[in-house]
């Protein structure tokens, strides 16, 4: 399974910004995909995460200003950002969970980078 982000770039401080992670499989044999981001000498930390039947959770600096959405047509998520801080800059991982066969798999893309201006 191979997951490609994109969406990433240069935006000013306040402005909006939408990721995209396209995934090689079904969405649906996934049990949970989500958005982390780690930031220059900082953990990885969690964005947003959506479950395939669709809840959602987010981390505390993306509650009100992110959405995470799935559009499982095209098996993609996506990640909407507005209300951009520099605090936000980092690089944006997505990440899917499958459970399979009584054994978990997990995998990540190759991270977007989001730089926010101030």
């Amino acid at each position: 399974v191979q997951l490609q982000a994109s969406g990433g770039g240069l935006v000013q401080f306040g402005g909006s910004l939408k990721l995209s992670c396209f995934a090689s499989a079904s969405i649906h044999s996934f049990n949970v995909m989500a958005w982390y981001r780690q930031a220059p000498g900082k953990q990885r930390e969690l964005v947003a995460s959506i479950r395939i039947g669709g809840i959602t959770d987010y981390g505390d600096s993306a509650k009100g200003r992110f959405t995470i959405s799935i559009n499982g047509a095209k098996n993609t998520i996506f990640l909407q950002m507005s209300s951009l801080t520099p605090d936000d800059t980092a690089l944006y991982y997505c990440n899917a969970d499958q459970l399979y066969m009584g054994e978990r798999f997990e995998y990540w893309g190759q991270g977007t980078l989001v730089t926010v201006s101030s």
